[in-house]
């Protein structure tokens, strides 16, 4: 009943910034975290990034801090990841998952609900 979908991925040089976007759809949660994770080819899923329901607690991979940020706008139901200094091990399918126990956490198995994915390519 309830949906995540992912935008904003795309092809970029090294040195680009992209804005992902994820987007609640239905029915949401009462209250839930958001993580971002990401999977390049022949590589395990990886943590980035995941914001609690407030935002007050933010927890970032050390490989993006500095670089990403995540934030979310609750009335418009959408949680952003802005990118910045891309590089091209940032390459990869980036998705987004909700946690209704608001943890922020880095651990995916924790997450309940995950969207399809978006691809982001940085050229060198």
């Amino acid at each position: 009943q309830v949906q995540l979908v992912e935008t904003g991925g795309g092809l970029v040089q090294a040195g680009d910034s992209l804005r992902l976007s994820c987007a609640a759809s239905g029915r949401t949660f009462s209250t839930y975290a958001v993580g971002w994770f990401r999977q390049a080819p022949g590589k395990e899923r990886e943590f980035v990034a995941a914001i609690s329901w407030w935002g007050d607690t933010t927890n970032y991979a050390d490989s993006v801090k500095g670089r990403f940020t995540i934030s979310r706008d609750n009335a418009k139901n959408t949680v952003y990841l802005q990118m910045n200094s891309l590089k091209p091990e940032d390459t990869a399918v980036y998705s987004c998952a909700a946690d209704r126990a608001n943890r922020a956490t880095p651990l995916h198995y924790q997450y309940n609900l995950w969207g399809q994915g978006t691809q982001v390519t940085v050229s060198s």
